[in-house]
């Protein structure tokens, strides 16, 4: 089996969640690693493993992204990583898979399911290698992780949104 290896310049993990009932704030996470087992032309047999550095959250913001880092949100001292571990990838169309696996935050597992698309493979006209391309999409409940910090608004609702929505993209190197 090739090595499969991120390039991780090409690579990115966003999120969004809602701010005062009416609006989105976005953000990022600028370290992580993502680990993927498995021949990308068979994604069904494949295994993804990723690791997110929380400390690396930023949303543009240093006071929000140190407040995100405390114990009211992540708390980054204990728990340094954001982890996500597929169990099962069902395809559910020519380039669209359901992955589902364990994510691992602030101390709880859940089972979650994300949406993955396979971009297909190409050869990078620098160095002839191939490159292999994903997309990936899903959205989480931050509660249920114990991330459940908030502030009521005088006009009804609270200030931070309970869903957080991910998108990512990955590139990978496959090697010969």
């Amino acid at each position: 089996m090739a090595a499969i290896t991120l390039d991780k310049i090409h690579s990115g993990i966003a999120f969004q969640v809602k701010h005062m009932m009416v609006s989105k704030t976005k953000g990022e996470f600028t370290s992580f690693d993502v680990q993927f087992d498995g021949d990308v032309h068979n994604l069904e047999t494949a295994k993804w493993t990723i690791t997110i550095d929380a400390a690396s959250i930023d949303t543009n913001n240093e006071d929000r992204d140190n407040h995100l880092r405390s114990g009211d949100f992540f708390d980054v001292e204990a728990y340094p990583h954001i982890t996500f571990v597929s169990d099962a990838i069902k395809k559910v169309s020519d380039d669209e898979y359901e992955v589902t696996g364990q994510l691992s935050m602030k101390g709880t597992t859940n089972t979650e399911i994300f949406t993955v698309e396979f971009n297909g493979t190409s050869k990078n006209p620098m160095d002839g290698s191939t490159i292999a391309g994903f997309d990936g999409e899903g959205k989480v409940n931050r509660e249920a992780y114990g991330l459940t910090w908030n502030a009521p608004l005088e006009t009804g609702g609270v200030l931070v949104g309970k869903d957080v929505k991910f998108s990512a993209n990955f590139e990978f190197v496959v090697g010969e």
